[in-house]
């Protein structure tokens, strides 16, 4: 394949509006650049294969503590990232320090763009001095994917990716002209492992295109659009809105998905609200469906045969907000802090005192809840209360702990997972498609 380098493409015209300025890295300025990444870091570094110039709004990098920072630039250089170009101005008023000290210790191009460029456009420039044909977000990876080759799919890929300009994808404007959310419904992403046919998009009242609604949408009412990106099922699904579409959604499917599925619900959005916050809702469950995958559950799985896994993004709020404010260094350090003498004790003791203290704090420290979702008498559960108290020198009770607690316990189920799946990105990867929970 053709290549710029980092020099060639910081020297076309393009890039002239943007005021581009170097800031680390400049002895890697001859790095190869094979095609052109966009998304938000740590999310992007996922989908890196090597040679890609990443363009990033620097929402993720605003987000994320110094710490997290760090680690994101260590990711992007560890996986092959020819440079990194983040807009400065708006979610990220200037570069982090962080950032700059690591990227120049790591001898990655660090690029501000000081002034607000389309990234499409930038991305087609670099394409075009390349002599390739542009994906559309990262659709164009994927088997059978290539730009205008399926605009629902092109769409739910860029949405994924939270890709702009999409407009210069063939039949995209047309698939978003013919996807209407009802008035006085609510729309929610759909995320799901496994591989189905869909069609290209699907109504109450009828369907387009020949091909078959995929089975795990059948019974759910209302608009779909839907698409198989990197070996899921993507879909934006808009239902009513009373009284609270997440669970209505989520009962559908916990009776009619497949058994052993995995699949996420991103959070219900308004009617009218636009494609930004519908690729907010898919790209949210994108994120859930990647910790379901690979995260432990905080409860032991229950006897008997294989049922599927439905997941909401209001369920791994926590887990999604670690995961966005920090990595494995920061989970560690939380957990310590927090839970210090309990990890030491089970350290030298076989005990289930972490996941005890999580069920517990999750279910409203309801003894009766906590004690049959552990598979315990409540006699041992007051048993194993009592030694997490008297370890840490507190009551779990007490409201102002509670918080904290429950933090601290989670942190700690985030570093049970996979290491080639810690610090899951609110991108969805095709790093999200490995071992489920069953």
């Amino acid at each position: 394949m053709p290549a710029l380098t980092v020099r060639e493409v910081l020297a076309l015209d393009v890039l002239g509006p943007a005021a581009p300025l170097l800031l680390a890295g400049r002895g890697g300025l001859d790095r190869p650049v094979r095609r052109v990444h966009t998304g938000r870091v740590p999310e992007g570094s996922s989908a890196l294969s090597g040679g890609e110039l990443l363009l990033t709004d620097g929402h993720g990098l605003a987000r994320a503590t110094p710490d997290g920072q760090r680690a994101c630039v260590r990711a992007l250089a560890g996986g092959g990232a020819a440079a990194l170009f983040a807009e400065v101005g708006r979610a990220l008023p200037r570069m982090p320090a962080a950032v700059t000290a690591e990227a120049d210790r790591l001898g990655l191009p660090l690029v501000a763009l000081r002034r607000v460029v389309p990234f499409a456009r930038l991305a087609r420039a670099v394409h075009s001095a390349l002599g390739v044909a542009p994906p559309a977000g990262r659709t164009a990876r994927g088997p059978g994917a290539h730009p205008g080759s399926d605009p629902a799919r092109a769409l739910i890929g860029a949405l994924l990716d939270g890709a702009e300009g999409v407009e210069g994808v063939e039949g995209v404007d047309g698939v978003r002209a013919g996807f209407r959310v009802p008035d006085g419904h609510r729309l929610l992403g759909l995320a799901a492992r496994g591989a189905w046919q869909v069609p290209t998009a699907r109504t109450a009242g009828g369907r387009t295109g020949a091909r078959p609604a995929p089975p795990l949408l059948a019974g759910l009412p209302g608009t779909a659009l839907a698409a198989e990106v990197r070996g899921g099922l993507f879909a934006l699904v808009a239902v009513s809105s009373a009284p609270d579409p997440v669970h209505a959604v989520r009962a559908v499917l916990e009776e009619t998905a497949p058994p052993g599925a995995v699949v996420a619900l991103g959070p219900a959005v308004p009617a009218g609200s636009g494609w930004d916050r519908y690729g907010e809702s898919l790209r949210e469950a994108a994120v859930t469906l990647g910790l379901a995958v690979t995260v432990p559950p905080a409860e032991p799985g229950v006897p008997g045969p294989p049922r599927p896994t439905v997941a909401t993004a209001r369920a791994f709020a926590l887990e999604r907000e670690l995961t966005r404010s920090g990595g494995r260094e920061r989970w560690a350090r939380l957990a310590g802090d927090v839970l210090g003498p309990v990890l030491a004790w089970e350290s030298r003791h076989a005990g289930d005192l972490v996941r005890t203290l999580e069920v517990h704090l999750r279910h409203g420290c309801s003894p009766t809840r906590t004690a049959a979702l552990l598979h315990i008498g409540r006699q041992s559960l007051y048993q194993r209360l009592e030694r997490i108290e008297r370890l840490l020198g507190i009551t779990v009770a007490d409201p102002e702990l509670q918080a904290e607690l429950l933090l601290a316990t989670c942190a700690h189920r985030l570093l049970q997972a996979p290491p080639a799946h810690r610090g899951v990105s609110s991108k969805s990867t095709d790093s999200t498609w490995g071992q489920g929970r069953g």
